[in-house]
Parts: structure tokens; sequence; C-alpha cells
């Protein structure tokens, strides 16, 4: 099927869609789905902006689905400038684009990219690695609030762990806003295994907790770190927790009892900056 061949070039090779029982149209529903795309190694991004973010960032891109609705837009008058390189164009009605959209009011557009996690032992080179380790986080929001606070204080990746909500999932990719083409993701099937790992390089493991806890403002983050993000309902797994250097805290004096998973995570992060800056 096309969106598995991702080496074959066919430049400006236009394809044109008419049926919803296309067999294609049915490969493209499957990328809604976790096991759609690990088989097919792609995810879907919609919305000429998540399409710009992607291209502008060198993303492999593989198609482009588009409708006439797009094309009488502003932006479809020059958007195909843009990609003659790129190797499929789909063309599909509105009433079949409807049919692969995710989205209440599609904008006539979506991309399908190819998905692949980086390589950990790429970041084990970095000097004073800035990581986030989440554990179970299960939230769609709460992944893209991650994300995108990640790329905006420069971290250097996120290792995503059996458990967690999936980083493709295209609720969290829109959440994103165009960051998850920018900041790393790990994937990882044992996270106890790779935080000793951390730890046996001298990477600091730093876990949050209400008692026992310094403030994040007395904790030395110039070092490197990972930052361990726990589930929004259980929090941090005890296992996990065991393997913790330091426990830090957000002091709030408020009568609120915890931050929202995202939240904690970027205001964290914040501090993290102000730091290295």
């Amino acid at each position: 099927m096309i969106l598995r061949e991702w080496n074959k070039k066919l430049v400006n090779n236009m394809i044109e869609i008419t049926s919803i029982n296309n067999p294609l149209v049915k490969e493209i529903k499957t990328l809604y789905r976790k096991k759609g795309r690990i088989k097919n190694k792609a995810f879907i991004i919609e919305g000429i902006k998540m399409i710009e973010e992607a291209i502008d960032n060198s993303y492999p891109v593989k198609n482009i689905v588009y409708t006439d609705q797009f094309l009488k837009t502003k932006d479809g008058e020059n958007f195909f400038e843009r990609i003659k390189d790129l190797d499929n164009t789909i063309y599909v009605p509105n009433n079949i684009f409807k049919e692969i959209s995710d989205t209440e009011n599609p904008q006539g557009i979506l991309g399908i990219a190819k998905l692949e996690y980086e390589n950990l032992n790429e970041m084990y080179k970095k000097e004073r690695p800035f990581l986030l380790f989440l554990d179970e986080v299960q939230d769609p929001g709460n992944m893209g609030t991650i994300i995108r606070t990640a790329d905006a204080f420069n971290a250097d990746g996120i290792i995503i762990t059996e458990g967690c909500v999936d980083p493709y999932n295209p609720k969290v990719v829109r959440a994103t806003m165009g960051s998850i083409f920018r900041v790393p993701l790990y994937y990882i099937s044992d996270g106890i295994h790779e935080l000793k790992n951390l730890k046996d390089m001298n990477i600091r493991v730093y876990s949050t907790a209400l008692t026992g806890s310094i403030p994040i403002y007395e904790t030395d983050f110039q070092k490197g770190f990972v930052l361990i993000i726990g589930n929004e309902s259980n929090g941090v797994r005890k296992e996990i927790f065991s393997l913790s250097d330091k426990l830090i805290k957000i002091p709030m004096p408020g009568k609120a009892e915890s931050l929202n998973a995202g939240v904690a995570a970027s205001i964290i992060m914040y501090e993290v900056m102000k730091q290295r800056s």
C-alpha cells in the first residue's frame, strides 16, 4: 500500500479517489488507531498550519490529502507550489474527506507523516541532558501540553514509557501545535531499566513529592537530569519513584492540593530554563 512505500519516488503523482470503499481510504482511517499507526509507521496531521510546520522542520510527510474546499482558500492557492517534491498528492471529494477527518470543521487538507521514534543512544552523547520521563501519562491534553512546553523551554527530549497515551494520537498531535516535529521523542518498554542506565551515566533522577522534598528554586538543574512526570490520578509508580535521587516540589501557598500534570511539568521546565539561561 502507498502508506508503506516511503522510499518510492513518484514526484507530483496525483491520485484521485472517488469511492468511500477505496482501499486507501480504509487504510488512512486505520491511522486513527494506535495499532494502525504502528503497522503503517505513519500518523495523521490535519490542517494547513500543522502540515506547514512539518514541512518547515523537514519532517517526512509522505502524502497530502486535499479537497476542492481547500483549493478555493487563500492558503490553497499557493500551497502546492511549496510541495512540488512531495511523492504523492491525493484528491478526494468533500464527502469522503469528512469520513477520514477527525475534526468537526475540517479544513479540507491533511497529511500522512512518518512515525519514527528517536534513538535514545544519541541522547546519551549530550553533555548535560535535560529530559522528561513520562510514567503512564494518559491524558492527551497533558501529553500535548508537555511536548509543546518542552519545545518552548528547549528540553532535549521526552522519554515515553509503556502505559502512556500515544503521542501520535491525533488529539495529542493537535495539542502540540507543531512542537511534535521539533521535540525528540524516545519510546521505551522497560522504564526501570532505562532509569538505571541514566543513573549509571551520572544523570540525576528527580521526582515531585509533597513531603520530604525541596522547592524547585533550590534544586540544581545545571547538571544533566531527568524529570519524572507521573500518572494524572496515581502519580509516579512506586518502583519508578524509588529510583529518584532527589524529591522536588512546587511551593503552593494557595489551597489547591495538587496541580495538573501538564501544568506542573511546565512550571518546572520554566525554572530549568531560568537557571540554565
